[in-house]
């Protein structure tokens, strides 16, 4: 209903802007297939331990990686901490971490005066729960996707969803928000920069913000009434 344009014919034409980093190497699909854990997983424990080496700590501790990536991964899925993690599964996380942790430095010298967050604060609306995001870096939001594949309608709606909420809050209480989304997949060094202004007008029915941050508002208030 908010994005009905949001159809292969637009992703296949947002995905032909995608750009790889210089000096990285994608994470093979034979590393990948060789691991024991889930792959939901196996790359929330990538991004967990990149979070950490962001953060200062050089050689991040497996046992901790797998806590806090259990954790978030118990919010969506009915995930379970594993006894332990085969050398496979290290090679593979450690290297899809260091993937990302290379991208974000490389973002993050080309944009020396903002500061990179993990877990940006989405604020919620009626029903709909608060969250977080991957990163922030000033005006982009930066979302992590391991897959195989190019990136998806269900992944350009995510972020779609993530900047209208933003936008809400904003206008109730003057924050600053998002102009730009970057997506990452440090599994296959891929990566799209989107403006949100414009991918608003082309996966709406050329709504604007304003219009659509109502239409959101009228179907949660909507759907609240109906319960």
């Amino acid at each position: 209903m908010l994005f009905p344009r949001l159809s292969g014919g637009l992703v296949a034409s947002l995905n032909r802007k995608a750009f790889s980093f210089e000096g990285i190497e994608p994470v093979s699909n034979e590393m990948v297939d060789q691991s024991q854990l889930q792959k939901a997983m196996l790359f929330e424990l990538a991004v967990t331990r990149a979070e950490q080496i962001l953060a200062g700590k050089l050689d991040p501790q497996w046992e901790g990686c797998i806590q806090v990536a259990a954790k978030r991964q118990s919010r969506h899925f009915d995930a379970k901490i594993p006894d332990g993690i085969a050398d496979s599964d290290k090679s593979v996380a450690e290297h899809a971490a260091q993937n990302l942790v290379a991208m974000l430095r490389s973002v993050q010298e080309q944009h020396s005066g903002s500061q990179l967050e993990a877990s940006p604060v989405i604020p919620g609306m009626g029903w709909i729960a608060s969250g977080a995001g991957d990163f922030s870096l000033g005006k982009f939001l930066i979302e992590v996707k391991h897959t195989g594949r190019n990136f998806g309608a269900g992944d350009f709606r995510q972020v779609l969803m993530y900047w209208i909420l933003k936008y809400a809050e904003a206008i109730e209480h003057e924050v600053d928000i998002w102009s730009d989304c970057l997506l990452l997949n440090p599994r296959r060094n891929s990566a799209l920069l989107i403006n949100f202004d414009t991918l608003l007008h082309s996966a709406s029915a050329s709504s604007n913000r304003v219009e659509l941050c109502e239409l959101l508002r009228s179907i949660v208030g909507f759907d609240l009434e109906r319960r």
